[in-house]
């Protein structure tokens, strides 16, 4: 297994790539950079491959609704030339409260647009003159513009022609075809237990159609960790903050993916009651309100053989990468720990 984090939000990016610089002498091997509605991610991308040396550098994730798809693949051929060959291309569709409510840019066919927009990105690294039909006309067909538009190849010669992408699939049409056509899979929250009953129809019917040349599906899993007594509370706290926020407010009355994909999982009454806390304006309720089996089966917290145990069981699920976030005064500390569990 991989070891992976996610690079916070903050109003100190110069602090949370130092923070990567101090993991990455510990053993990180993936650093996942966000894109919601907070400072973009392809600077901090950038300034994270002239600080790191051997850390992997993934768009955790670039909404695929807030760039041309020519842009991406131009974006992930530099970041991959700058950083010699660490990019990783996170795709997801994020949400309508972010693409229309702040982005104003309509929330509309979010799986033929990923399909689309991979494919334009492969050609492009090709080195391929880009053409496309359906919801990316390249180049715009005639009666569209000025008429003037034609096939072009990019300029540069791409370090890798196949970087890897991943996507932040939840339903099932959506990981079907992550199975089925990129390198890896970002679940948002996965329990190993349940991973065969909520995903496996899905993953297998996008698996039977899969390329060999693409390999095995890359997956992570994990969640926020502590393994030093003291700090099991203050996690748990965050988890549930967090989780929350996801199956609570991420989204309107049944219109939230977070909270269906907890639902699905054996909380379906659960769902319905954090959702409507959470809605209502009763966030520590509704934090308070998630099962305590939930968050020990998502999470990574506990003592040192409990963490182990839950890390056999996500790598015996097929999870590749694990994915942690530490809560812990001596973060590079427990990161050596847990990769000597995993080496």
């Amino acid at each position: 297994m991989k070891l992976s984090t996610q690079v916070q939000y903050s109003d100190d990016p110069l602090a949370s790539v130092e923070r990567v610089v101090a993991l990455e002498s510990a053993g990180l091997d993936v650093a996942w950079v966000a894109e919601a509605y907070s400072y973009d991610a392809v600077s901090l991308m950038g300034y994270l491959a002239a600080k790191t040396e051997r850390v992997e550098i993934g768009s955790g994730i670039l909404p695929i609704y807030t760039r041309t798809p020519t842009l991406t693949a131009m974006t992930a051929a530099g970041l991959d030339a700058l950083s010699g060959g660490r990019m990783i291309l996170g795709l997801g569709a994020s949400g309508p409260q972010v693409i229309e409510g702040f982005h104003g840019v309509p929330y509309d066919k979010p799986i033929a647009r990923t399909r689309e927009i991979i494919g334009i990105c492969r050609k492009a690294w090709r080195r391929e003159r880009v053409t496309n039909e359906g919801l990316y006309p390249i180049p715009l067909p005639e009666g569209q513009g000025t008429g003037l538009g034609k096939p072009l190849k990019l300029i540069n010669h791409p370090l890798r022609s196949d970087i890897p992408i991943w996507v932040a699939a939840l339903g099932d049409r959506n990981v079907e075809m992550t199975a089925e056509i990129a390198n890896g899979w970002l679940p948002h929250v996965l329990m190993p237990e349940k991973i065969r009953e909520v995903f496996g129809p899905a993953l297998d019917a996008g698996l039977a159609k899969r390329a060999p040349e693409l390999g095995p599906l890359q997956i992570t899993g994990g969640g926020i960790l502590a393994i030093e007594e003291e700090m099991f509370e203050p996690a748990r706290r965050l988890a549930r903050g967090m989780f929350a926020l996801y199956i609570g407010g991420m989204g309107a009355r049944g219109r939230n993916f977070y909270n269906t994909v907890f639902a699905r999982q054996g909380y379906g009454d659960a769902a319905r009651t954090v959702q409507d806390l959470y809605l209502d304006g009763k966030k520590e309720e509704a934090a308070a309100a998630l099962p305590d089996d939930f968050i020990d089966n998502v999470t990574l917290i506990g003592p040192p053989s409990f963490v182990r145990e839950r890390i056999a069981a996500l790598q015996a699920a097929g999870v590749t990468h694990l994915h942690v976030d530490p809560v812990s005064r001596a973060a590079p500390k427990v990161f050596t720990q847990v990769k000597e569990w995993i080496s």
